[in-house]
This record gives structure tokens, sequence and C-alpha cells, in this order.
């Protein structure tokens, strides 16, 4: 949720300065530093009211404190022990800041720290451009703060499609206060007024640095060994994703802490899982999980939805492509750069997947993620209604060109339905 406040107020500020441009009074009371204010209060609501609806669920069975396991049922609270049939771990995680960063301690910001920060720096460097470094680089520079982000990945966001990525990279490349450095490691040093950055190519000198190279779960001082658990060398244990149980023990994981699915949605299943089968320990069932779904609010937004493109097989698949240069609404809105890709089974038409960089692509990726877990089919999908002109009859189009790569021959046009069979009139 910070990184999409930040987003809403770069959004809010490029829109008042074309405003402005276009020679329409000035509202002198909104500036980048109004709405990083604003966005802020926001973060810092809605963790508030979560953590309260928590702390009142709870009620009188809520005890606070440091907790560690001393053996397979009994967890010890600061000095008082408490035993249990089934323990659920939600402990969250915490910001990955490696230790060559260690020379420059003091500049390095986090994604939990930079909300800590009154007012807007004049510029920022970001290790890392998965999706919240990609997000939070995007807000930041729309709220005209410098920023220089690099990755040692050659896409952003870690998109997976082939074109997709290069699509965003190159739209994003062009971001203003944007400097953009994929596929090359970065060299850290401190400099006069901040930190040196170095890609081999050039070199950028920048007041903070953002650390935003992941997560990594919060189970230290837990003692999990204590609890029978056997950990691998990143001191977890394998958690089985549809029970959430680890093992055959009677602990089970949720939300960042388990480190398969590190989304919100996610982590509220997962919650539900790990809940059912410790009241029901003893006897966990296995949950259904539901169709992977990614989004990026990148503006145009940046989506993955259902397999991934690298577990494709190409000889099975067909991928229909749809391009906002054929799309009504994404020419109105200047969005000719929108570009869908859906995945289906070459035999039967069954969607599998989709890659999405689009204005307002959260939408479509919504709908889509909806059909796969339905297990609908490119002709079957095409019978439901398009209203034109939108944003969605893109994946109208994506699914029109799997019919036609798919080459089957139908008894009547694709996307109709008979009422009556053909030379019936009732």
């Amino acid at each position: 949720m910070p990184s999409k406040a930040a987003l809403h107020a770069g959004a809010a500020w490029q829109g008042y300065a074309s405003h402005r441009r276009a020679g329409n009074e000035e509202n002198t009371n909104l500036t980048p530093t109004s709405l990083w204010q604003a966005a802020r209060h926001t973060r810092d609501m809605l963790a508030a009211n979560a953590a309260d609806r928590t702390i009142a669920a709870a009620g009188d069975n809520l005890i606070m404190g440091t907790a560690r396991f001393v053996s397979s049922d009994t967890i010890e609270i600061d000095e008082q022990r408490v035993k249990a049939k089934a323990f659920v771990i939600a402990t969250g995680s915490h910001p990955v800041v490696p230790r060559f960063l260690s020379n420059v301690e003091d500049r390095v910001l986090t994604t939990d720290t930079l909300f800590n920060m009154n007012a807007l720096p004049r510029s920022v460097g970001i290790l890392g451009l998965g999706a919240i470094g990609l997000e939070i680089g995007l807000a930041l520079s729309r709220l005209g703060v410098r920023v220089v982000a690099g990755d040692i990945q050659e896409v952003p966001a870690g998109i997976g499609d082939p074109e997709i990525s290069a699509r965003a990279a190159s739209h994003f490349a062009s971001s203003p206060n944007l400097t953009m450095w994929l596929g090359k490691p970065l060299q850290v040093r401190r400099s006069a007024n901040g930190v040196s950055l170095t890609n081999g190519e050039g070199t950028e000198e920048v007041e903070w640095l953002l650390a935003a190279l992941g997560r990594t779960p919060s189970v230290t001082g837990l003692q999990l060994e204590a609890a029978g658990l056997t950990l691998d060398a990143h001191g977890m244990p394998s958690i089985d994703p549809h029970t959430m149980r680890a093992a055959q023990s009677a602990l089970y994981f949720a939300g960042d802490v388990s480190a398969d699915r590190s989304l919100l949605h996610e982590a509220a299943d997962e919650g539900t899982i790990a809940g059912w089968n410790a009241a029901h320990h003893g006897s966990p069932a296995r949950f259904h999980r539901r169709t992977p779904l990614s989004i990026v609010f990148s503006d145009p937004d940046l989506a993955a939805v259902g397999m991934p493109f690298n577990q494709l097989n190409l000889e099975q698949t067909v991928i229909g492509t749809a391009s906002g240069k054929g799309n009504g609404r994404s020419r109105i809105l200047g969005a000719e750069h929108n570009l869908v890709r859906v995945y289906a089974d070459r035999r039967s038409g069954k969607l599998l997947g989709a890659g999405i960089f689009a204005v307002r692509g959260e939408h479509i990726a919504h709908l889509l993620a909806w059909a796969i877990q339905r297990e609908e089919t490119a002709e079957g999908l095409l019978e439901m209604p398009f209203y034109h002109p939108t944003i969605e009859e893109m994946v109208q189009s994506a699914l029109s060109d799997i019919v036609r790569q798919r080459g089957v021959a139908k008894a009547g046009p694709t996307g109709m339905q008979f009422l009556a069979a053909p030379g019936q009139t009732n």
C-alpha cells in the first residue's frame, strides 16, 4: 500500500503540472511535498487500521511480547510460557540490506524507512527494479525527484514475457527524471555529497540510496529448530503451499514469512488455510490455490496472470496478441504502447496465462485471472460481451488471434451462439 499511495501522489502531481502548463490557474497549495505528506498519511492510516483491527479481534487473549519456541508444543513469550496443539507463524518479512552497503549505511533507505522521511529528497538511487523498486522509482520521479535505478536483471519487475518486457523497458526508459540501468551490476561508493553509483558505462551521484532488493522472512529469534523443524540454508523449513504446514509439524506459516507468494491477497488466503488447519490439526486439509495474479501499478500497469511465460511449452501453446494501436480506447488515451499477450493450449484453446503492459491493465488482469481459473477457452470467452470502446476489447482481439491461429472449423461465426440450429425457426 505505501508504494501505491506514492504512485497516486506522483500521478496527481503529473496531472496538475500538465494542467498548469496548459495555462490554467495554479493551485498554490498543491506541491510535491504536500502530496508526499498525503501519501505518508495514507500509509500510516492503513497500517494503523490493520493493527487496531487485529488487536480488537484478539481482545483479552492477546499477549504482546517476543516469542521463541522451547519445544514442539511450547513457546516462551518473554518469561511466560504458552502450550498449544498447533501454531500459526505470521511474522512477516523485512527488507534485505546487503553487507556491501555497510560503507554507506547512513545513506541507505529501505522500503520501510523511506516513508519516515518528512520531505522528498532531491535525488535517490535505487538498487533493485523488481515490482516495488519500479513502483517507488516511478512514483518519486513523477514527484520531481531525480532517480537513478539499476538492476542486474535485464528486464524490470521480473517480467518473463520477452515482448512485454521489451515494450515496458522501452517505455519507462523515456520517463522524465528517471535513469534506468539494466543488465549490469552497480558499484556503490561514498561521495562528497552522498552516494556515487557506477555501472561501468556511467557514474551518477545521489543523496540517498534505496535498497529494493527484496524481503526476507522474519524468523530470526523464533528458534524454529527447538520445535523440531529441519531448516534450509536460509533458516526456513519446507512448507506445503496447499496446507501451509511445515513438514509434519504442528506449525503453519502464512504471509510473507512463507516466502512463496509474497502478495497481500495470497497472504490472506494463506492465513485462512493456516488458521483452518491449525484449528483442525491432526487432519489438515489441502486447499486449491487461486490462479496466480501479480500486478505492478506502474501506469501503464504490468501484470502476469496464470502460468508464467518461462513455464510454457511453446510448441503446444498459441499466443494471441493485441496492441494498443488497434484498440480505440487506447488511442483515445494516447496509449498505443499497450500490449496484451494471452497464452492458450494449441489443442484445446484452454487459457493458460497472460502478460500485460497497459493503461488500466489491472482490470484486464482480473478478467483473465477469473477466466483462467474457470478453465475458459478462447472460443468460450469470446461469447461474452465486450463493450466499445474499452481497454478490455484488447482481450477480445487477443482471443480472436488465438482462434485464428488454431484454425479450428466452427459451424457458425466465432463469438456467436445459435438460438436455434441453422434452418430451424424455433
